[in-house]
Formats: C-alpha cells, structure tokens, sequence
C-alpha cells in the first residue's frame, strides 16, 4: 500500500470514528441515562454514568479550563492536526465531495448533491440536538408528530446553518473565518509540527503544482507555512504519487519545526504540560471526592435563648439535597466545644433518591461562667456506610442575658 493511500486512509478512519461517536454517544445508555447529555427541564448534565446537579457545575467549569488547556497542548505540540483529522468542519466536507464534483455537472446533479447535502445537515442538526434532548425521546415523538416547537424551532435553524455551512463555505471557512486558525499564530513556536518542504531537496521540485491544486485551502504549501494551512496532509499524499513515479520520495513532510530542527520537549511543553496535568489532577479530585449530597446551614426563625434547667438553645435549618439515584440515611452530630456538653435534637434524617428536604436542627449547649458572644461549632452528617461525610460550620451565639 503506498504512503498517499496511507494518509489518506488513517484520516478517513479518524474521521470516521469521530462520526460513529459524535453520532452515536447519545444513544450510549449508562445507569439508566444518556453517556452524555444536559438536560435542560432539570438542570443536570450527565456525564458517563455520573449526574451533575447545578450546585456542582464547578466540576464542569475546571473540566472546561482542563479541556481548553489540552487543546493549547495539543497545537502547541502537533500544530492543527485536529483541523485537518477530527474537526466536524474537515470531517464532514470530506463526507459531502459531491459538492464540490456537482458544478458545471447539470442542475439535476447540482440539485441531488445539495439535497443530500441537506439530509446529512438535518442528521448532524438532530445528533447535535440529541446532547440535549435523548433520542429516545427525540425520535419517538417524531415519528408521532408530537415533536415540541422549541426543539423544531431549533432543528430548523441548526439544519439551515450546517446546510449552508457545508455547501457553499466548505474548507473556506477553514482559510478565513475560523476562530482557531487565527489563534494558531500565538500558539504556534519554533518547534511546533507543520508540513513543509524539505528545504534540503527543493530543487528537486518540478513544478507540477499538484499540491496546490489538492490542497482544500488552495495555498501553496512550497512557499511555506501559512496560516490556512491545515495539516491534513492532502499536499505529502501528492507529492509523494507524483515523485513515486520518478522512484523518489515526495518533497513535502510533516515536520517538527522548519527543517525539522524543532525540540518535542522544550520549555513550552512542560509549562503548558504541567498546567494540563495540573487541571486534570483538580478535575480527577473533585469528581472523586463528591459525595452526592448538598448541605446548607440556614438560620432558624426562632433565636438563641436560655432554658429553665441552664441550658443555652440554638436553632438551625438543615436544606440537604441528595443528588444520588439511590436513598440516603445520614446521621447528624455536632463536635462539642470548650469541653461544653452539645447535644443536637434532630432525628435520623432519610432521603429518597433525587430529593430534597428542610430539617430542623436544634443544639443544646451546657452554661458556664463567662460565656458570651458567639463561637464557631461544626455541624456533621455522616451515612450509615462511611462513605459520606460532610462538615459544615455554624456560628453558636450565646444570649446576652449571660
């Protein structure tokens, strides 16, 4: 198999495995909910088996940060591998060549090119639609006509974009509008991967221009690195069929820097690197350490006051939240201070899966000489099983009448 065929082929591949799971992760069911998926009536985003409640989508904001910080590796690193192997933009202009081969073919040609051109936009719209609304029930209503206005009103607009995304901008969006590709001069160093001519063997070059004319851009890549430029590699599968039949190897190449003289492990791909590891660590520790329950110390309406017996009487409401799928029995204790005696007045507090609740809690202080103001006490809950526990303070104020 010769090196175009190589290329070419792994690309395809690449792409098509990124179709297969853009496509298909919203129909990937894991306890009973989607791979992936923001619900939007609830405000939950579920995420491979593990549901997130709005009180945690701190989570996704550090995710976010991690996920940014990865792609700035990645191009600083391999440059805009991602552009031209698994960006939808690449993927999908490559799925829709007929496009392109439809003009100057006859209008019938031009008109079944865009309207199945059209279909797939309406598919990628509907996927797209699906990391919000599950194609369970998605589909279903669809087929009974009961499909909501939004998610029409959606559909549409999105179907409509894509179409004329994908007929008429194509790759030029790639060389002109986009975002990263304007980035990729401030990401890129000395070092970074691009595709360049061997500076070594250009005189070899004989002019055919074969890289121009398959190159989706349409830049010269033999004039060197420019910023359209997508390292889809079309140009070194050119190349190397042209110089193939002079039994040579192509002139183009990826390449780590000009000349190939570039470093992998410089200065920049540690620090980028670290802080990469660094948001993935924070990431991985936040996700573990949730405990799937959401605490919060309200004030009570009744105040601090003193009993007949002696005893100083604080009120407290205890708003839980449990954001497990399964019921949750938790224990409430209060740490004691000052070697003053605390008894907390509360019962076992039980919650069903996916609910919520207001307790009372009311704490119970011995007197003793010399107390007044406030002082800090620590509020617990812990499971019957160990592996919830939550602390949380409250200030305890003591009646002036002390």
């Amino acid at each position: 198999m010769s090196r175009r065929r190589t290329i070419r082929s792994l690309r395809q591949v690449a792409g098509a495995l990124q179709a297969v799971v853009m496509v298909g992760l919203p129909f990937l069911k894991i306890n009973g909910e989607s791979a992936l998926r923001f619900d939007i009536p609830t405000l939950r985003l579920h995420v491979f088996g593990c549901t997130l409640w709005m009180q945690e989508f701190f989570l996704v904001l550090i995710a976010t940060i991690f996920l940014t910080l990865l792609a700035l590796f990645i191009t600083l690193v391999f440059g805009r591998i991602w552009c031209g192997w698994l960006c939808p933009q690449t993927v999908l202009t490559d799925l829709t060549p007929f496009v392109d081969r439809a003009g100057g073919k006859g209008p019938l040609l031009t008109a079944a090119a865009y309207a199945a051109t059209f279909l797939i936009s309406a598919v990628v719209a509907a996927s797209l639609i699906w990391y919000f609304v599950s194609p369970y029930e998605f589909l279903p209503a669809l087929s009974r006509g009961t499909l909501g206005t939004t998610t029409w009103g959606f559909w549409t607009v999105m179907t409509l974009g894509i179409f004329l995304n994908y007929a008429f901008l194509r790759h030029k969006w790639c060389a002109t509008a986009c975002p990263y590709a304007k980035l990729q001069s401030v990401l890129f160093d000395k070092s970074t991967l691009i595709i360049e001519l061997d500076p070594k063997r250009a005189a070899e070059c004989i002019d055919c221009r074969r890289c121009e004319k398959v190159c989706p851009t349409g830049i010269s890549i033999r004039r060197g690195m420019d910023a359209a430029c997508i390292n889809c590699a079309e140009c070194i599968d050119a190349c190397n069929a042209v110089m193939g039949r002079f039994n040579r190897k192509g002139l183009l190449r990826y390449a780590f820097g000009s000349g190939g003289e570039g470093k992998i492990l410089r200065q920049n791909f540690f620090v980028v690197g670290g802080f990469v590891l660094l948001f993935f660590g924070l990431s991985l520790y936040f996700t573990l350490a949730r405990t799937g329950v959401d605490v919060t110390v309200l004030p009570h309406t009744m105040g601090p006051r003193l009993t007949r017996e002696g005893k100083i009487i604080n009120a407290y409401v205890l708003a839980v939240k449990n954001m497990q799928d399964r019921p949750v029995e938790l224990k409430v204790t209060v740490e004691k201070f000052d070697d003053s005696l605390v008894q907390s007045i509360t019962v076992p507090l039980r919650l069903e899966a996916e609910k919520a609740d207001k307790v009372p809690l009311f704490v119970r202080v011995a007197k003793r000489a010399g107390m007044k103001g406030s002082r800090k006490i620590t509020i617990t809950l812990d499971d019957v099983s160990g592996k919830i526990h939550i602390a949380k303070e409250a200030n305890f104020v003591i009646p002036d009448e002390l």
